[in-house]
């Protein structure tokens, strides 16, 4: 792999925590506006918020304001561009465990060679949408998230240097979650970790698969549009935080179904049973303990699933996941539900917000039935994105999200 370091554009010590902000895709725009402080990235990455009413993201308006506060803030000081190219090092702390990232320049031609490997399909309006920001600032302003297979020697260099050098940034953000960064300001550690990565055969798309497309496909066109194109300019590259696959986890993803396709409860476990082996556990949540096993709410009762032998198939890297599993012997076969991506009958509910919000939208008598599922893993990722195949809709949850703001890449 081709990474680089890079003068990252960031906030000082004292305003790492009030510029930094959740990234622009897991809050809208009236939650952006009640969260955003003065001095937060979200002005930068959701601008609409600036306007009165909050205007429509996509206008000329928005991603005119965009830019100018792009501007102000580093003319105000609120965004420092670094005096040399350097690497950097980003904890995430949640529920006493850390993972350690390293926020790099990734390489352009790594994922249009397919060696950045991703397990999600990408939709060209979501593509185009973020290739707009990325040229407007003539920068990548939030990362992507990437994993790698664990190298001894660069888990080894970044525990070493966490231990012995102070980080910069040290804070813990309003939802819980612990942020701490450090600038390896070495030019020969920075020179080993780009020999380590020449060596790396692929890294894999965690979570961004749209900004990585659009940071790659902005880098094309400028690479397209320069006649004196060397292949070392800036735009080659994008910001990402990579991280060792042995520290990532991942957080179940779950689904909540408006109807039983005209059965009553009685008729729709008969035709559960067909498929899998059903356990009623009463009224106290029920949290899958492994594959193949689903916690299920159905009329103010838990139940536990687990699908029968020969309904599945574990040598096929997408049968083996649990949304194929639930996806056949259940929402086509019983729910006909029909595509995933677009039906109205069906959403999806992060781990993050625990089973307890399943059992909250079918007592409501909004859903009819919630089903909570075991998650995947960083193997079954890999072994799909190194074997072509794609993930089924809403799979993966990584949590915690990157905080935006820390750094920024700038493409010239």
């Amino acid at each position: 792999m081709k990474i680089k370091p890079f003068a990252g554009v960031r906030p000082p010590k004292e305003l790492a925590a009030e510029v930094a902000s959740r990234p622009y895709d897991v809050l809208n725009s009236v939650e952006a506006k009640a969260e955003a402080g003065e001095k937060s990235l979200l002005h930068i990455i959701k601008p609409e918020i600036d306007f009165d009413p909050i205007a429509d993201e996509h206008s000329q308006a928005v991603y005119d304001k965009a830019v100018e506060n792009f501007k102000l803030w580093q003319n105000r000081g609120w965004l420092v561009q670094d005096d040399k190219e350097m690497y950097y090092i980003y904890a995430q702390t949640m529920d006493g465990r850390t993972q350690y990232g390293l926020v790099a320049a990734a390489n352009v031609d790594d994922y249009m060679s397919g060696k950045i490997k991703k397990h999600e399909l990408t939709r060209k309006d979501k593509e185009e949408d973020r290739m707009i920001h990325v040229r407007i600032q003539d920068a990548n302003i939030e990362p992507v998230f990437f994993a790698y297979p664990d190298v001894d020697e660069m888990n080894e260099i970044v525990s070493d240097y966490v231990k012995n050098h102070k980080p910069e940034y040290d804070f813990v953000a309003p939802d819980g979650f612990g942020h701490t960064f450090w600038k390896i300001d070495n030019d020969k550690i920075n020179a080993r970790i780009t020999e380590i990565f020449k060596d790396i055969p692929a890294m894999y798309v965690a979570d961004g698969h749209h900004r990585t497309a659009a940071a790659a496909l902005v880098g094309a066109e400028k690479r397209n549009a320069n006649p004196n194109h060397t292949g070392n300019e800036e735009y080659n590259y994008f910001l990402a935080v990579i991280f060792p696959e042995s520290q990532l986890k991942v957080i179940d993803y779950n689904r909540v179904v408006k109807d039983l396709n005209g059965l009553t409860p009685a008729e729709f476990l008969n035709k559960l049973s067909e498929s899998f082996d059903i356990s009623e556990m009463g009224t106290e949540i029920y949290k899958p303990n492994k594959l193949h096993n689903f916690g299920m709410y159905l009329d103010g009762k838990w139940y536990s699933l687990t699908a029968k032998p020969g309904t599945y198939n574990d040598n096929d890297p997408i049968g083996v996941l649990d949304v194929t599993v639930l996806s056949n012997l259940v929402f086509d076969k019983i729910l006909n539900l029909g595509d995933l991506r677009t039906s109205k009958r069906i959403d999806f509910v992060g781990g993050i917000r625990g089973l307890g919000e399943l059992q909250k939208r079918v007592d409501s008598g909004e859903m009819a039935v919630a089903f909570a599922l075991y998650p995947v893993t960083m193997r079954q990722i890999i072994d799909i994105a190194d074997t072509g195949n794609i993930m089924p809709p809403k799979t993966t949850w990584f949590e915690p999200k990157l905080r935006s703001g820390l750094v920024i890449h700038k493409l010239s």
